[in-house]
């Protein structure tokens, strides 16, 4: 799967399982995929070796919250009507709140 965005585009792992979603990107450095997790409203950084953005959607994949160059040891606590939460490599994807996320087969 992959997000497409201004003429970009970037992979998309999803991740279902407690093991996943617990580590995302924590103690991985370099990465140049993005993360979905679904039914996931918040977010923390502990761990992490550099910034990601996030994006949070509701269940059409309409974004809700943005956060850009979210640093490591942070937390977002859970918000209201979020159904999938991305994490991306900063500045990979341009996204703006209100738009939709189009995620396509390779």
């Amino acid at each position: 799967m992959v997000i497409e965005n201004n003429g970009k585009t970037t992979q998309v792992k999803y991740y279902n399982n407690f093991f996943n979603r617990l580590m995302g990107f924590m103690f991985k450095k370099n990465f140049n995929y993005a993360i979905c997790f679904p039914k996931c409203n918040s977010v923390h950084t502990f761990f992490m070796r550099e910034k990601i953005d996030i994006i949070m959607t509701d269940k059409n994949y309409n974004i809700i919250y943005i956060y850009k160059n979210f640093k490591p040891w942070k937390i977002i606590l859970p918000k209201k009507n979020i159904y999938y939460t991305f994490e991306i490599p900063i500045n990979k994807l341009n996204f703006n709140i209100g738009d939709k996320i189009n995620i396509k087969d390779k």
